[in-house]
């Protein structure tokens, strides 16, 4: 099989994505190794996500919401579940509205953004209807960011499918690489992104290591 075909034949989650944007390395141990430790911040967001998972419909502030729901695109090859998705009324019809739940605040990174659009070329593929926007509902603070599906962020997302997909197919692990956003991730003890091998640290610890005993 080349390798352009296998690489169209992986079928990506959704969540990948999410990881993916926020750390190549960090999905690349999820999805190619295997690896998911856990800490305090994974067992918060089960938490948050406990209700949202329980499968299930309810109507609610005038739209009708549904819980768990299986999403898919077989053009992009994604797949996954939508925490909440709302349809309100429009046009004599249900416009549906992704709602992804996030343990924390609202942060300056794209990585959520780009989780819940690819959420939104699920649903127009699934449902054969356009998905403007959609929100982005953080526990800590109990308040919802709107996200408006633009062409940018419908752009960086498809990106980020076949930046991924390549990555996956090559089953390489990109190296470590120390940002502020390492602090707290659940990779941070395992992955050691300060002590890559070109790390000034780890250069002056291998120094200090295996240099010769004063005296000698």
């Amino acid at each position: 099989m080349e390798r352009g075909d296998e690489a169209e034949r992986i079928l990506i989650p959704i969540s990948a994505l999410n990881h993916y944007v926020f750390c190549g390395r960090r999905a690349a141990l999820i999805h190619t190794e295997g690896l998911f430790p856990r800490n305090e911040f994974t067992a918060e967001g089960d938490l948050v996500h406990r209700t949202a998972d329980e499968p299930g419909f309810r109507g609610r502030r005038g739209c009708r919401t549904v819980r768990a729901m299986p999403l898919f695109s077989d053009r992009l090859g994604l797949m996954g579940r939508g925490d909440v998705v709302e349809f309100w009324p429009r046009h004599g019809g249900e416009e549906p509205r992704p709602v992804d739940y996030k343990r924390g605040t609202a942060s300056s990174w794209s990585n959520d953004h780009v989780q819940l659009c690819a959420q939104a070329l699920c649903l127009e593929e699934m449902l054969g209807v356009a998905v403007e926007q959609g929100s982005i509902y953080h526990a800590a603070s109990r308040r919802r960011t709107v996200v408006h599906f633009d062409a940018d962020l419908r752009s960086r997302t498809l990106g980020t499918v076949a930046d991924l997909r390549a990555l996956l197919a090559s089953k390489l692990i990109p190296a470590p690489t120390f940002r502020p956003r390492c602090r707290g991730c659940s990779f941070e003890e395992s992955c050691l992104p300060e002590q890559r091998d070109d790390s000034p640290d780890l250069a002056r610890y291998m120094r200090l290591l295996f240099a010769p005993p004063e005296g000698l």
